[in-house]
């Protein structure tokens, strides 16, 4: 599952107090302009700069250093930048960062963590309407996941009845005969309680005769 695609960009925060000096303002220029032209390497190169180069440390900075990271696809070296922009006192700017380590975490299939992160963002901000929309479809996809491993732990194993009539149905498909296929497995499930293990077979092939029909 991509997460990645459910990322909105925001404009990169710029609090006010960086603007202090006109040489910090012009890199702060050409930091906004290598994102904003999608320059994701150079951004990165451009705001390690600011913090380099003037020796300013700021929790705006590090939520602008995680994006770039991430869109130049180096999801490792974005976390902790999203982790330390998530203590921010903003509470907004601390919510994108918990929706985005939210992201990094579902991409890597750590989905209960990712979970929490996406929950926390909207305890920082029920208004964050990214994380709201990635923490329900979360939600859904795990609650669907332990439905179908629970239907999958709970279906018998077939009988050697069953696994022959399942045979049929297939040699069936490959004829393009779709309503015969189902129509043996209805038969069989009336005779075999165990057909049921192709259960999603079953769902498959009544689905594929209904647009048959329409």
């Amino acid at each position: 599952m991509n997460w990645s695609k459910y990322i909105i960009s925001i404009f990169l925060l710029i609090p006010s107090a960086w603007t202090r000096d006109s040489r910090l303002n012009a890199a702060i220029d050409v930091a906004g302009e290598s994102y904003a032209n999608g320059e994701y390497e150079q951004s990165i190169q451009d705001h390690l700069a600011i913090q380099e180069q003037f020796q300013f440390q700021s929790r705006e900075l590090d939520f602008n250093l995680g994006l770039s990271y991430h869109y130049a696809e180096k999801d490792e070296e974005a976390a902790p930048y999203f982790d330390k922009a998530s203590t921010s006192n903003d509470k907004t700017l601390s919510s994108f960062a918990y929706n985005q380590g939210g992201v990094i975490l579902g991409n890597k299939k750590e989905y209960e963590t990712a979970l929490s992160k996406f929950r926390t963002a909207l305890i920082q901000d029920p208004l964050n309407e990214v994380a709201r929309h990635n923490y329900e479809l979360l939600a859904r996809w795990l609650q669907r996941e332990e439905e179908r491993k629970n239907e999958e732990e709970n279906q018998p194993e077939p009988s050697e009845f069953a696994k022959r009539k399942k045979a049929e149905a297939d040699r069936l498909i490959e004829q393009f005969r779709f309503k015969d296929a189902l129509q043996v497995m209805t038969e069989a499930m009336q005779q075999d309680e165990t057909v049921a293990a192709y259960n999603q077979f079953i769902t498959n092939l009544q689905e594929i005769v209904e647009i048959d029909e329409k």
